[in-house]
């Protein structure tokens, strides 16, 4: 088990991409804290199936978007399981708006995308640093998105707040070595109802992979499992695990 006894904090970790990671870092070994903001039910699901493939895991609520609330997540997983040795950033937040409908992207979109991904990857980040630097190896994973790359995207405030937090991860992977790696990974079209696509954008998203096979949470869980054990010699670096979509364009 590459990750036997580390333990992991994946925010948005009740659904979705946040789910595959949860099951595949305790699948190897890591004991897991699933946060959540609201789907409480489906998080506790989460550490149950941890639990009975025969892992370890806690479910902590926090709305990351809020500081005081992400120093409570570190705070009491690292009370918890008296440690902390990886933090991924994954909690997300968005809606469908065609980018070219500006006059849709009504304040409570603006300022909740960027608040849970962007604030909210910052909050936890530097409640995590100290307790990262207290143990060597320490490993921080933003998941950002190839909207970023490819200036596609749910709205355009969220394919923004992912390029922000693209740079975060390099400017904070230069601040914090040697002590700790910070990478990001960068899915693209994962179908987990996360977004309230159109079924007419949602079959196109579909088709757009030049692997021609739909990406699902556990490719992006495989990547976020290479950064936090195999690749201890990279920091400042994004994979994008979107079928080649921004490095050739879409196939359809």
């Amino acid at each position: 088990m590459k990750l036997r006894d580390k333990v992991v904090v994946v925010t948005g970790g009740g659904t979705g991409i946040g789910r595959g990671m949860c099951i595949r870092f305790a699948g190897e070994g890591a004991l897991v804290v699933v946060n959540y903001s609201k789907s409480n039910a489906k998080a506790k699901d989460v550490v149950e199936e941890i639990i009975r493939r025969g892992g370890h895991a806690i479910e902590i609520q926090a709305d990351v978007s809020q500081d005081r609330e992400a120093r409570h997540l570190i705070e009491r997983a690292v009370a918890h399981f008296g440690r902390l040795d990886v933090l991924i950033n994954n909690a997300a937040w968005t809606r469908y708006v065609p980018h070219q409908n500006l006059e849709d992207l009504s304040e409570e979109i603006l300022d909740t995308t960027w608040s849970v991904i962007v604030k909210g990857s910052i909050y936890c980040i530097r409640a995590a640093v100290p307790h990262l630097r207290a143990r060597e190896g320490g490993s921080i994973i933003n998941i950002t998105s190839n909207a970023g790359f490819t200036a596609a995207g749910s709205t355009i405030i969220y394919g923004a707040s992912k390029a922000a937090l693209t740079f975060i991860t390099k400017a904070l992977a230069r601040a914090l070595a040697p002590d700790i790696r910070v990478n990001a990974i960068a899915p693209g079209f994962v179908d987990t109802g996360f977004v309230n696509w159109t079924p007419e954008v949602l079959e196109n998203l579909k088709k757009q992979s030049r692997l021609e096979r739909s990406i699902v949470p556990e490719n992006i869980a495989d990547a976020a499992v290479f950064l936090a054990s195999d690749a201890i010699a990279t920091t400042g670096q994004t994979i994008l695990v979107d079928g080649g979509v921004a490095a050739l364009g879409p196939k359809a």
